[in-house]
């Protein structure tokens, strides 16, 4: 079931690149995710009435699930997309890619779980792996006032999506699973952006065509509603700090679907990339070794 999960998150979060950027247009970025979310729940919901899942919350279940809608399905979508203003998208899934270590230090800092060694071994050979594949981007880059700025809202968006995986597990050790705990989420985060749109004068556009539209039924069905419950399912079942390796693996789907419709071209130390991302990967699912406990003194 785990590895189901993983793969399924994997191959969806890695391929939902190419439908972002297809939404880019005449809609605004806050309006599109708006739509997104909004959507998202309410088909969420719909599920969950109909299969009679849907689980009652207290008011502390509301409030996280409130707090988790800002960090997930609002400020970390806003903070990625105006980054990719300014940073080219290679370097914005580097920095994206360090969440397994922040999730690894909340973990340790909110839940006072022990990181294991080959948890952080493995993540950071994960990103030794995509700094070796987006080298020639990096090295490109100039270090502008816009850069320095979208690399902030890189790290702030990455942190956002951290503490979202915490409030997650929060609830999910309280007994609330992620169809739940999404759907409201989903619904409370895109409520405040909304709000921010009309506050802030941004008109609700919609685009009438199969590019737009095509695009949005992607990202809500495929990249939200069975995207978002499979990561974060993940995160119960296996910790923040191990699910969060998907978001080291999944630019390496996008990169493989830029090569067919964008023309991206391998390099020799992008293919070395892809294989320290693969041994990343095999050192963080690694179990350590149990340790025989010392023979009882005679």
């Amino acid at each position: 079931m785990n590895l189901s999960l993983y793969l399924l998150t994997v191959l969806i979060w890695g391929t939902t690149w190419i439908a972002l950027k297809l939404q880019l247009g005449v809609v605004a970025i806050p309006v599109s995710i708006v739509y997104r979310f909004a959507l998202a729940g309410l088909i969420l919901f719909a599920i969950l009435l109909l299969t009679r899942r849907l689980q009652p919350m207290n008011r502390r279940g509301h409030l996280v699930c409130l707090a988790q809608g800002v960090c997930l399905f609002c400020v970390n979508f806003m903070c990625f997309l105006t980054a990719s203003q300014w940073v080219a998208s290679g370097l914005i899934a580097v920095v994206f890619s360090t969440a397994t270590l922040w999730n690894a230090l909340n973990a340790r800092i909110f839940f006072g779980q022990k990181i294991a060694a080959n948890v952080l071994g493995g993540g950071a050979m994960g990103l030794l792996g995509l700094g070796l594949l987006f080298w020639p981007e990096l090295s490109h880059h100039a270090a502008s006032r816009e850069t320095l700025y979208g690399l902030g809202l890189a790290l702030l968006g990455t942190l956002c999506f951290s503490a979202g995986n915490m409030l997650s597990s929060l609830q999910q050790k309280a007994g609330l699973r992620p169809m739940t705990t999404n759907a409201w989420g989903m619904l409370y985060g895109a409520s405040m952006l909304a709000v921010y749109c009309l506050v802030s004068g941004i008109p609700f556009a919609m685009e009438w065509n199969a590019r737009y539209l095509g695009s949005l039924l992607y990202l809500v069905i495929p990249g939200s509603v069975i995207g978002f419950t499979a990561y974060l399912t993940l995160v119960g079942r296996m910790g923040p700090e191990r699910a969060a390796y998907c978001t080291v693996l999944f630019p390496l789907v996008a990169l493989n679907v830029s090569a067919f419709a964008e023309g991206y071209q391998w390099t020799a130390p992008a293919l070395l990339g892809l294989v320290a991302v693969m041994a990343g990967n095999v050192l963080v699912f690694r179990k350590p070794a149990i340790r025989p406990q010392m023979a009882a003194a005679r």
